[in-house]
Parts: structure tokens; sequence; C-alpha cells
């Protein structure tokens, strides 16, 4: 018997807030003070600047760039295990037929 289950409420949740919009941000940001705790995170983790380093961008882009290639290429092998499945399935029924022909023949 379990009794915890006798009085379990459903909890309803608070609905989630609206997003702030760009321009709320960026007021939020000019506002702030040059010691706000945001700031010092920023520098401690190395991401004081918003734009990337130049090495950064282009790893990113290189990587990006094997992605679409590593794409390409499930996509060329995806249509290579297609046709050989058909071919395959094509040469299971003609085993098939052979099968009953020979055993049509034994009768």
């Amino acid at each position: 018997m379990n009794l915890g289950s006798k009085s379990k409420k459903r909890v309803v949740l608070p609905s989630r807030p609206e997003l702030p919009a760009v321009d709320q941000i960026l007021e939020d940001l000019s506002k702030a003070a040059p010691d706000d705790p945001v700031f010092s995170i920023l520098e401690e983790t190395g991401h004081e600047s918003s734009s990337p380093a130049d090495s950064e961008v282009e790893r990113r882009f290189q990587q990006c760039r094997r992605y679409l290639e590593l794409n390409e290429q499930l996509q060329e092998a995806q249509g290579r295990l297609l046709q050989q499945r058909e071919e395959l399935q094509a040469a299971g029924q003609q085993l098939d037929r052979k099968v009953d022909e020979v055993k049509g023949q034994l009768l």
C-alpha cells in the first residue's frame, strides 16, 4: 500500500516571463556599472570581447566546412546503401524464384 501518493497535489508552475527585446538588453548593458559582476566573470573566463579572435573564427570556419563535407559524404553513402539494398532485394527475390523452381522440379 502506497501511503505517499494519497495526498499528492499537482503543483502548477508560473509561466515563464517574456524574453527581453534586444533594445532592452542593450539598455541594461549600457546602464550597468563597470564593476558589475557580469563583467568580472567575463574577464575571468577570457571572454571580455564580444568578437572572437581571428584564430577562433578560422577554427570555427574549418569546423563548419568539415561538417558540411562529412554531411555530403553521409548523403552519398546513404544513396549507395539504398542502391545496394534494392540490388539485394532483387537478388533475394530472384533466389526465392529459383528455389521455388527447383522445388517444383523435384516434385
